[in-house]
């Protein structure tokens, strides 16, 4: 199971990388993958710092954690 939520948070993180700012509706729209293993993926996103969530009015947005240059 955890090399499937890998798969799917290289997946959403390819996605979120070509498009900045998604809802996440709109990200369960274009993952090929369940509802529930596509919340895994961004949950694991989330607490490994990857992404950033928020919240406007009723919608949630994600989008990558702006990387810091070496």
């Amino acid at each position: 199971m955890i090399t499937k939520i890998g798969l799917a948070a290289g997946d959403i993180w390819k996605l979120l990388d070509q498009k900045t700012q998604l809802e996440m509706s709109e990200i369960m729209k274009q993952i090929p993958h369940s509802k529930e293993l596509t919340l895994m993926a961004l949950g694991w996103l989330v607490r490994e710092g990857h992404v950033l969530l928020t919240q406007k009015e009723n919608q949630m947005f994600v989008e990558l954690r702006e990387r810091k240059s070496s």
